[in-house]
């Protein structure tokens, strides 16, 4: 993941929450290694909302599924994402909003994590932002 491409699906992403109505967001980009490439945090975002944005696009490229998936793994197995969060260093967060993308080719170059209204509506906004950059979302 490039800078351009990040910068691209954060302001995308904020763009599409604006949009909608969506409560005050945090939108962290991640490279497919982890590290931090664009970060922003609305006016008005409560105190944590990035550290919960971030956690949720690093489980989602430490496990190699979208958010959505693990939350769904996380209703059926329990343990495992609690011995996975603990693996990772705790920056897992099982529910919507973090986002793999993918180039063309299915290659993974990071994740979004979005925190700040519903799930979904986390989700909705990462979606927004990767398919404006032209990639391919893959939330699980």
């Amino acid at each position: 993941m490039d800078l351009a491409a990040a910068k691209q699906i954060l302001d995308a992403a904020l763009a599409y929450a604006s949009e909608h109505g969506f409560k005050p967001m945090a939108i962290g980009v991640i490279d497919a290694r982890g590290a931090l490439k664009a970060y922003a945090a609305q006016d008005g975002t409560s105190l944590k909302r990035g550290e919960i944005a971030l956690a949720k696009a690093n489980g989602a490229v430490a496990l190699g599924m979208g958010s959505r998936a693990l939350m769904k793994r996380a209703e059926t197995q329990g343990y495992f994402i609690a011995a996975a969060t603990a693996a990772i260093g705790g920056s897992l967060v099982p529910v919507p909003g973090g986002v793999l993308v993918k180039d063309a080719a299915g290659a993974l170059l990071g994740a979004v994590g979005i925190s700040g209204d519903t799930s979904d509506n986390d989700e909705a906004a990462a979606l927004a932002g990767i398919k404006a950059a032209g990639l391919i979302a893959d939330p699980g």
